[in-house]
């Protein structure tokens, strides 16, 4: 197993490597919603934090010579699922080619980190 921490990657807010990687799967750790130069400090709104969450997983993705066209598997979690569900996914489709859309699960939680609005793990598969 390998354990990846990103120079210059998101600021991590518990004890975690940014991701792991065993036979070739790759396990990105949740990502929040601040930048790497801002930690804790997160923009207003779920389109907002959605976008600022595939961005901070897009680095830990380019840190790994990865892209999200490597991303088997999200799973996101939302704090105001009723609330913000439709808006979160209009966000998160606007990242994928509409035929390339990864297996996803997506559960409301009854908080995050830095009192978020959302976060995304995920699972992705290297190249052979």
């Amino acid at each position: 197993m390998k354990f990846h921490m990103i120079a210059g990657g998101p600021r991590p807010v518990a004890p975690f490597s940014h991701a792991v990687e065993t036979d070739g799967f790759v396990f990105v750790t949740g990502q929040m919603p601040d930048t790497p130069d801002a930690p804790g400090q997160l923009p207003d709104g779920i389109e907002a934090q959605t976008r600022a969450v595939m961005e901070n997983l897009r680095l830990v993705l380019a840190g790994l010579d990865l892209g999200f066209e490597h991303i088997a598997m999200a799973r996101i979690y939302l704090t105001r699922f009723k609330e913000d569900y439709p808006a979160m996914n209009a966000t998160y489709r606007s990242y994928f080619p509409p035929d390339r859309l990864p297996a996803r699960t997506c559960v409301g939680v009854t908080g995050l980190a830095y009192d978020a609005l959302i976060e995304i793990d995920l699972v992705c598969r290297r190249p052979s």
